[in-house]
């Protein structure tokens, strides 16, 4: 058995795509998938299967989400070990006196080429920052997301990826939680 997480983009923002998390528990549980808990309204489920393949599950759930509630939702699978490299690899924890509410991670629906980073014009997002990692790209904000040029659309466009981004006190929280999951 596998223990998948996948990450919703764009779902109850706003008024918009809205989806209720019993249903949607329901809806993964109609697929076959079990063990399946949700966490906060914005997209965090996690669902046990036979199935290994991340990309499999994700467009398994996709299909059901649009069928199940009209929605075409970008999904994002991973597993506990890229939310534990967010731990071990994000270099903006080395920094003296890092405000933790001002990071976050996207994740990304493909691995970036090392050169990415030389390609892309960080000019355009300064004073925010950010530090490319496989399939991950850790954001440092100077301020606030709401306040940054510096988000899912410009990732996706530059990049050419599918992105949806956590805080890291939400990463923190999936982290635990797949940790209880092996406890049981």
């Amino acid at each position: 058995m596998y223990t998948h997480l996948a990450l919703l983009r764009g779902i109850n923002v706003s008024g918009h795509k809205m989806i209720n998390m019993v249903a949607l528990k329901k809806a993964m549980e109609a697929i076959g998938y079990t063990n399946v808990v949700t966490y906060i309204q914005s997209g965090n489920v996690f669902v046990d299967t036979e199935e290994e393949s991340p990309a499999k599950v994700g467009f398994l759930i996709k299909q059901e989400i649009f069928k199940e509630f009209g929605h075409d939702v970008p999904v994002i699978v991973i597993g506990k070990e890229d939310l534990q490299a967010c731990l071990d690899r994000n270099l903006f924890l080395n920094e003296a006196e890092i405000d933790l509410k001002k990071l976050y991670v996207s994740f990304i629906s493909s691995e970036l080429p090392n050169n990415m980073i030389t390609q892309l014009n960080l000019n355009f997002i300064k004073p925010d920052e950010i530090q490319l990692d496989g399939k991950r790209i850790y954001l440092k904000y100077d301020t606030s997301p709401a306040k940054t040029k510096l988000d899912n659309k410009w990732i996706e466009k530059s990049m050419n990826v599918v992105s949806t981004t956590r805080n890291w006190n939400t990463v923190n929280t999936l982290l635990k939680m797949f940790q209880e999951r092996e406890l049981l």
